[in-house]
């Protein structure tokens, strides 16, 4: 791996940016739709306005950390300028699938359907964070023995921070819910894991919940922002994405084992969620067969 001067690594074997760090302050590179082919970290330190992340709408507010997985669509509309800290990591250079048992971050800060993709930092982990972002920028410009694993050691402690962090205030707003619906959306989340493969349809997930359709659909956008059926096609997706990385499997086998008997079909309802061909993804993520993590 290769630095240049504005705190980026690239990787040797692609050409492409594995890893980058900086700061932003008063201009606004986000300011337009983006979807880019790594994971991105954007913590905001100052400005508000409007994030926009998968169509739906979150207010930016000082300390909140948007956490966004490759060719997730987003834009930052802020009022005036922001500053803000920024990190981007390829799967090349970390992949959180393949380090889910030491990060545990997937499904958490990233592809985490039930959750909006932000975090609020707290004054308890600001030092900590704020200490980790000090120790990358100095490494990423130092070319010394064992660079690209010690650069990986920090990013991880910065992702199981912020997923701790998630997880508690996850935990906190679920406790605040009332009723009985904590059970019905705890059983909802359960079932969408457990079936997304074989019951593409919301009905099918009322009928298990012995709900109407009205009545979940209601509760589904009170809770997650977005209807049922998004969130079913969104689980789709996102396990898709991981078997393009993953493994070599050809689109149709992926395609047959999601329960889907016809591969361009498939092939178009990724595309139409993902804004990308499932060839196009694989083929700018790469694969993670001899890869250098």
């Amino acid at each position: 791996m290769t630095s240049e001067p504005n705190q980026t690594l690239v990787n040797p074997q692609t050409g492409h940016l594995a890893f980058k760090i900086y700061s932003i302050e008063g201009n606004n590179p986000f300011d337009h739709l983006q979807r880019l082919n790594y994971f991105s970290l954007i913590w905001i330190q100052e400005g508000s306005g409007t994030a926009k992340v998968d169509f739906a709408s979150y207010s930016i507010e000082k300390d909140t950390l948007f956490s966004l997985s490759p060719y997730q669509p987003f834009m930052l509309d802020a009022e005036g300028g922001i500053k803000a800290l920024v990190i981007h990591f390829h799967p090349d250079f970390f992949c959180i699938h393949k380090h889910q048992k030491e990060v545990a971050c997937d499904g958490v800060l990233f592809n985490n359907i039930y959750s909006p993709p932000m975090v609020q930092i707290d004054e308890s982990a600001k030092g900590n964070l704020q200490m980790i972002i000090g120790q990358m920028k100095e490494e990423v410009q130092n070319q010394a023995l064992a660079q690209y694993e010690l650069l990986v050691s920090y990013l991880k402690i910065f992702l199981i921070t912020a997923s701790r962090l998630k997880t508690e205030q996850s935990d906190e707003e679920m406790s605040e819910v009332e009723g009985e619906q904590p059970f019905v959306l705890q059983k909802l989340k359960d079932y969408i894991n457990e079936h997304y493969k074989t019951k593409h349809s919301a009905g099918e997930y009322a009928d298990m919940l012995a709900m109407s359709p009205k009545a979940l659909a209601k509760l589904t956008k009170t809770h997650f922002n977005k209807t049922l059926s998004d969130m079913i096609a969104e689980r789709i997706v996102i396990e898709a994405k991981r078997e393009l990385y993953l493994t070599d499997k050809t689109v149709k086998e992926i395609a047959y084992e999601l329960g889907y008997d016809d591969e361009y079909y498939f092939s178009r309802f990724f595309k139409k969620k993902a804004e990308v061909s499932p060839q196009l993804y694989r083929e700018t993520l790469g694969s993670a067969k001899a890869k250098m993590n």
